[in-house]
């Protein structure tokens, strides 16, 4: 049974930085694919970035482009979402996901989920 945590994220100004971490457990790490979604209230489910299961590739929404930046280790079971230069419209719950395809940008084609965490950017 894969387990994603997640930590990080938190309050920040615009223009500022964070960074979010997913470590995995009960699974072998570098056998799926990992992405990453936001969910602002009232609002749905978007994907953000997505990572290959060796680090080779990653893709992005045009929102976050050259602003965000996933990664992953595969030795540490750890993924994670550099966000800088954040805008009060970054504000949502962050989670990160587990999926068997690449590149996925579908909630469902993710089987594993990270808890999520909040990031809130303020003008």
């Amino acid at each position: 049974q894969v387990q994603l945590v997640q930590s990080g994220g938190g309050s920040v100004q615009a223009g500022g930085s964070l960074r979010l971490s997913c470590v995995a457990s009960g699974g072998t790490f570098s056998s799926y694919h990992l992405g990453w979604f936001r969910q602002a209230p009232g609002k749905e489910r978007e994907f953000v970035a997505a990572i290959k299961w060796n680090g080779g590739s990653t893709t992005y929404t045009d929102a976050v482009k050259g602003r965000f930046t996933s990664s992953r280790d595969n030795a540490k079971n750890t993924a994670y979402l550099q966000m800088n230069s954040l805008k009060p419209e970054d504000t949502a719950v962050y989670y990160c996901a587990g999926a068997l395809t690449y590149p996925s940008t579908s909630t469902r084609a993710y089987a594993y989920w990270g808890q999520g965490t909040q990031v809130t950017v303020s003008s």
